[in-house]
């Protein structure tokens, strides 16, 4: 037996009933977190034609750098400051860049007839600040690496180097929040005990002139030069966050460069003055007469250095501008093959079984990590979806 229900009865119970439902439906809307905005980023830059730019440069810079700067000690160079000055000092090639990205600021707001003029430069003063302590922290890293460089052949440095990926993730959870998985922990184990490896191994592919001493020192400051660049990557992550959440705009890729060109000058400067009280400036007329590759090759080898590693630098942190500093460092640890191979073409290295079991114990950190990153990634889009409920109008008897 069907009992109507009273007009004004329903009419209530509707109101009530669709008041729940706002309710609820508002409760559910929540505001994207720092995380997801980071992962929809970088899902939407992966396909953008200046991330693949960046990716090549890095290419570029990842495999000719090391064996650009092996070579000069390998065939008479012994200037450890000027080692590190090459690896920024092309930072200049970024100038016609940033005035070109300037003329079209200037154009855009003269076509829109604003009523301030573009700005000369991006960078707020606290961005600066921040960007000028990266750089000195990047000539220090600099000189470390060319250090590593100098007494390590270049298959045993790359794979040292790798553990920056470690060291990375470490400083990304403590200053980005980037939350740990099972693939990233098992990611930096791998890496650890690869480098524990070589460890143990240590002289075991020493170069010829080079002391037992000297290997070891070369050995901590690559891995030295590693935890340091691990910071590095996070904090010029951070920079960026905190510039765009102040000022309500997003970082754009001139802004970008030119933080790529205040980290390049600063780290210069800094080894500048490490030649200055060194005396290598006066040293490398000298250098360049008894260099194996004589004189002219001296110079091209030197200006070469300071190309490929601007290219590097340069994609590296756009890299992190299209999605985060453990993506860059992931792309640095995959690219750890391409250097192994070229150095043993070119420079004839020992690879012994050592190296072969830290190199495949690298990448298989590096796939581990980033099946964790794809899985979290399609799990973080699973969860955003919408519920799919069916609600329904009637009432319940």
């Amino acid at each position: 037996m069907e009992v109507e229900t009273p007009p004004a009865v329903l009419s209530r119970a509707q109101a009530q009933q669709q008041a729940c439902k706002n309710i609820s439906s508002s409760n559910n809307k929540q505001l994207p977190s720092a995380g997801a905005t980071s992962n929809n980023k970088q899902l939407h830059h992966m396909y953008s034609p200046l991330f693949v730019v960046n990716f090549l440069l890095m290419v570029v810079g990842s495999a000719c750098g090391p064996l650009l700067l092996r070579a000069y000690f390998l065939h008479g160079g012994n200037r450890k400051w000027l080692s590190s000055l090459l690896q920024t000092a092309g930072w200049p090639l970024l100038l016609p860049a940033l005035g070109f990205s300037f003329v079209s600021r200037r154009r855009r707001r003269k076509a829109t007839k604003g009523a301030t003029a573009a700005p000369l430069f991006l960078m707020s003063p606290r961005l600066l600040a921040a960007t000028v302590a990266v750089g000195f922290m990047t000539g220090l890293d600099d000189l470390l690496y060319a250090y590593g460089l100098a007494y390590l052949p270049v298959s045993t440095s790359s794979i040292l180097i790798s553990t920056q990926l470690v060291f990375t993730a470490a400083f990304a959870l403590l200053l980005v929040r980037q939350r740990f998985t099972a693939f990233s922990v098992n990611a930096v184990v791998l890496l650890s005990v690869g480098a524990a490896m070589l460890g143990m191994n240590a002289g075991g592919d020493r170069p010829a002139g080079v002391t037992k001493g000297q290997y070891v020192a070369g050995f901590a400051m690559t891995l030295g030069a590693a935890a340091l660049y691990g910071l590095v990557l996070p904090v010029m992550e951070l920079s960026q966050a905190r510039h765009a959440a102040r000022y309500g705009r997003p970082v754009t890729y001139a802004l970008v460069m030119e933080m790529q060109a205040v980290i390049g000058l600063t780290a210069t400067a800094f080894s500048a003055v490490g030649m200055l009280v060194n005396n290598d400036f006066q040293a490398i007329p000298g250098e360049a007469r008894e260099f194996g590759l004589g004189q002219v090759g001296y110079y091209l080898l030197l200006a070469g250095s300071a190309t490929v590693y601007q290219f590097f630098f340069l994609g590296t942190i756009g890299a992190i501008f299209y999605g985060s500093a453990l993506l860059a460092g992931v792309i640095m640890t995959v690219l750890i093959p391409v250097t192994e191979v070229l150095a043993v073409m070119f420079f004839h290295e020992p690879f012994n079984g050592t190296k072969g079991i830290a190199l495949a114990l690298s990448l298989w950190g590096f796939v581990s990590y980033l099946y964790g990153e794809v899985r979290a990634k399609a799990h973080k889009s699973e969860s955003d979806k919408p519920p799919n409920t069916v609600h329904t109008e009637h009432l319940d008897p």
